[in-house]
């Protein structure tokens, strides 16, 4: 039996149209994002879309970044990183704007000697200028199993999560002059590369490529956000109902989630820029003097 949408009742037709808005951009890497770089040996999309690994070898790392661009919204990814021996590796996992003022929100993963735990690095850039990061432990490992890693980005803050954790946040400060990445549309991006120069113990441990290739996992990509196109978003057709499903427009921190950030940033986090008076000996920049919870 087939029904046409005039013998639907109204609110049916409604709340189909909500369910379509808010999962549009949900699961399938064949349709949300490009392979961009690695080739097809090293960056695989399997399962029917379901599942994505990059992998790095001696000769190339691999990545992919999304066909949409978006301009505000809620960001979630299941990672799973490289085992083992992954000193010298990074596996990134970013929103960013193309120029030299781009804007960028970032999460890096820092490898390290087999037994000693990631590096979680964290930044974001405002008109191209960065210079604001946090890095952190993480409480597990982040090899063994897939997590979530979130990224919540309205016109108030950003606030970055790991398994539905806040572990930063960084607060709209425009009005005390503080640029906020709040006009530039930005797409997806996730790569695995060779940096072992930097990424581990400052470069005194390189990669062993011995262990080679190396390969991240990804899975559940899910975008509650507003796609830009054409020099408009989707957000700004959508109705009073959908816009109520959004809950990441007016998010920010409650009592829990401030006794969680505060769990993780007492026991966590590694290094603070808002706390580094060498890095900055004419007083650490304007934002730090205004939020507890950057």
């Amino acid at each position: 039996m087939s029904f046409s949408c005039s013998t639907l009742p109204s609110i049916l037709l409604l709340s189909l149209f909500v369910f379509t808005l808010t999962t549009c951009s949900k699961g399938n890497f064949y349709e949300n994002f490009d392979v961009t770089w690695g080739g097809d040996q090293r960056a695989k999309i399997l399962h029917g879309g379901q599942l994505l690994t990059l992998s790095l070898d001696k000769d190339s790392g691999s990545g992919f970044r999304s066909k949409h661009t978006y301009l505000f919204g809620r960001i979630d990814m299941q990672i799973k990183l490289v085992p083992g021996n992954s000193a010298g590796t990074v596996t990134t996992y970013y929103l960013t704007s193309e120029g030299p003022n781009h804007d960028e929100i970032d999460f890096e993963f820092l490898g390290n000697l087999s037994g000693d735990p990631y590096t979680l690095h964290t930044n974001v850039y405002s008109q191209g200028k960065g210079n604001r990061e946090q890095q952190f432990y993480l409480w597990f490992d982040p090899t063994k199993a897939f997590h979530t890693y979130s990224i919540v980005w309205n016109r108030q803050r950003i606030i970055f999560m790991v398994d539905n954790i806040p572990i930063r946040v960084f607060n709209n400060m425009e009005s005390i002059g503080v640029p906020f990445p709040s006009n530039q549309p930005m797409r997806i991006y996730s790569s695995l590369w060779n940096a072992d120069d930097w990424a581990t113990r400052g470069g005194l441990v390189k990669t062993d490529w011995t262990h080679a290739p190396f390969t991240a996992s990804y899975r559940n990509f899910n975008a509650n956000a507003c796609i830009w196109s054409s020099s408009q978003s989707s957000c700004a057709s959508q109705s009073t109902d959908s816009l109520q499903a959004n809950a990441w427009e007016d998010q920010t921190l409650g009592a829990a989630d401030r006794n969680r950030i505060r769990w993780v940033q007492n026991k966590f986090m590694v290094y603070n820029y808002c706390t580094d008076l060498k890095r900055f000996p004419q007083g650490l920049p304007p934002e730090c003097k205004r939020s507890r919870f950057l």
